[in-house]
C-alpha cells in the first residue's frame, strides 16, 4: 500500500482548498446573484453560530478568518484522504477519482451534514457542486504533480539568476 508524500498532501490541500474558496467567491455573485461574502459566513458559522449567516453578506475580517481557517483545515485533510487513494495512479485516473470525491464531498456537506449544520441546504445548487468536483480534480492533479517535484529529486534547494 505504501505511505504518502506528507508535504504534497498538505500542499494540495492548501492548492485545492483556495481554488475552491476563489469559485464559490466569483461564481456564486456572478452566477447566482448572491454575495462573495455568502460562502465564508456559511463556512465561519460552523465554529461561530448562526449569528454570522447572511443577510448581511459583507465582509467581516473575523468571520472571514474563521472560515479560512476552518476551510484550509478541512481541505487539507480531504487532500491528505484523496492522497491516500490517487497515490499511485496515473494523472488522467486520479483527475477522475478526485471528480468523484469532490462530488461526493459535495453530497455529504449539502445533504448529510444539514442535520447540523441547516444552512447548508440552501446552497444546494450547481455552483456549490462544481466547486466540489474543483476541489477534488485539484487536490489529486496538485498531489500527483507535487508528489512527482518532490520524489524524483526535481525538487532542489539551489536557486538559479535569471
Amino acid at each position: 500500500m505504501g505511505t504518502i508524500n506528507w508535504k504534497a498532501a498538505i500542499w494540495a490541500g492548501v492548492i485545492s482548498g483556495l481554488i475552491f474558496m476563489m469559485l464559490e467567491m466569483i461564481m456564486v455573485p456572478l452566477f447566482l446573484g448572491g454575495s462573495a461574502w455568502a460562502p465564508p459566513r456559511m463556512i465561519a458559522a460552523i465554529i461561530l453560530g448562526e449569528g454570522v449567516l447572511p443577510p448581511p453578506a459583507t465582509f467581516d475580517f473575523g468571520v472571514f478568518m474563521a472560515a479560512l481557517v476552518l476551510h484550509m483545515m478541512l481541505s487539507i485533510i480531504y487532500a491528505i484522504v484523496i492522497a491516500f487513494i490517487v497515490k499511485n495512479m496515473t494523472l488522467g485516473k486520479a483527475l477522475a477519482v478526485g471528480a468523484v470525491i469532490g462530488l461526493l464531498i459535495y453530497f455529504v456537506n449539502f445533504y448529510i451534514m444539514t442535520g447540523l449544520f441547516p444552512w447548508f441546504a440552501m446552497a444546494r445548487n450547481w455552483v456549490s457542486a462544481f466547486a466540489h468536483v474543483s476541489f477534488g480534480i485539484g487536490a489529486a492533479w496538485a498531489y500527483i504533480k507535487l508528489q512527482e517535484h518532490y520524489t524524483h529529486g526535481v525538487h532542489t534547494n539551489s536557486t538559479s539568476s535569471i
